[in-house]
């Protein structure tokens, strides 16, 4: 693979990535969206998040595991309760990672 080819892939990648990101925000941006839109878009993120987060912790080698052996189950339950409590993805993160490091370190 030549540095020709090298450029022009990274160029096609890059378009390809950045496109649907500006192209709806381009688009849309002049028009207004009914209430009902907005708050049901407004929802979409945290929808998601929480799909990806749920597989994550639930299927952490691809197949479901809900036993006491899961670690992810583990380091997620006081990571969600400090995020409840605090607000802060600081604190989540943080709380998240600590758990993690200690579970890996003197438990598993």
């Amino acid at each position: 693979m030549n540095s020709n080819s090298i450029w022009i892939m990274i160029i096609g990648v890059s378009i390809v990535s950045i496109l649907p990101r500006i192209l709806p925000v381009a688009l849309l941006s002049r028009y207004e969206f009914p209430a009902p839109l907005k708050r049901w878009l407004s929802l979409v993120a945290p929808a998601v998040l929480s799909s990806l987060t749920t597989l994550s912790v639930l299927a952490p080698d691809g197949f479901i595991d809900i036993s006491i052996n899961n670690s992810f189950i583990w380091a997620f339950i006081p990571t969600l309760l400090v995020a409840v409590k605090t607000r802060s993805l600081l604190y989540s993160l943080l709380t998240g990672i600590v758990t993690m490091a200690l579970l890996y370190n003197f438990i598993c």
